[in-house]
């Protein structure tokens, strides 16, 4: 039995002090139990997307774990009086969970980014990891609405494979509603998000220098890589969630949108 993780509440959304060991352990956990769980990483995006719609706190609310994937979730939580570990980014932990996948003799299953990227990305860890094995990997572009024959073939694909781990990559919040309209018909014992990881494993996306993305900077690197896609998230999104950050902490009772 895993150790059980400290929650926070971080507007609305119930964050999971864990450790990378603890993440590591609860993931072995659920497998070797056959659970069926969700774990999602969260950042100030998710958080303002969760702010605002109610159907996304809710599907957040229902995850096993929802680990800290950003500083600005930490510095959240330190404003609200909760000290956290060291932020859990795919780009610096992956390694340690294929090496643990690997051990086990666990399996994957990757979905999501353009065609070609996800297999790029297993193959990278695969050099690494030569008897890695990969249920699946399938692209992030088709057709999700519910019913639709694409998202029923992509079912069928995951059933089929069952997985002990599947990665999905769509991007927040698609990833989320996807899994939400999805995940009762989807066999895998361990479902996780992570964005656009497969676009940096990949090398398709180059990250931002260390001495950046150690030191809590991560954000700013991606604002010079990709300033068209992500300049709104950062330089809106950042003083808004903080902005809010605050009205939790200073407010005895706030109520959230209920869209």
């Amino acid at each position: 039995m895993y150790k059980k993780i400290e929650r926070i509440n971080v507007l609305g959304v119930p964050i999971s002090n864990c450790s990378l060991n603890e993440l590591l352990n609860a993931i072995e956990h659920c497998i070797t139990t056959k659970s069926k769980v969700i774990i999602l990483s969260s950042n100030a995006h998710l958080l303002n997307f969760a702010y605002q719609y109610k159907w996304l706190r809710k599907f957040i609310n229902q995850a096993e774990i929802v680990f800290i994937d950003g500083v600005g979730v930490r510095v959240g939580a330190w404003l609200l009086g909760h000290k956290t570990g060291r932020r859990l980014t795919y780009a610096d932990f992956f390694w340690d969970l294929a090496e643990k996948v690997n051990s086990h003799g666990f399996t994957f299953f990757f979905l999501g980014a353009r065609p070609g990227i996800a297999e790029k990305a297993a193959a990278k860890l695969i050099i690494q990891f030569p008897n890695l094995k990969f249920t699946g990997i399938y692209h992030g572009y088709f057709d999700k609405n519910i019913g639709s024959k694409e998202n029923i073939s992509v079912i069928r694909r995951i059933n089929t494979a069952k997985p002990n781990i599947l990665i999905v990559g769509f991007g927040m919040p698609l990833q989320e509603r996807w899994l939400m309209e999805n995940i009762d018909q989807i066999e895998a014992n361990v479902t996780m998000t992570a964005g656009g990881f497969f676009d940096i494993l990949s090398g398709e996306l180059r990250r931002g220098p260390r001495f950046l993305t150690d030191n809590g900077f991560e954000w700013l690197a991606r604002l010079f890589i990709e300033p068209r896609r992500v300049w709104k998230r950062y330089i809106i999104g950042i003083p808004l969630f903080l902005w809010r950050i605050l009205k939790q902490k200073f407010a005895k009772k706030e109520r959230l949108p209920e869209k």
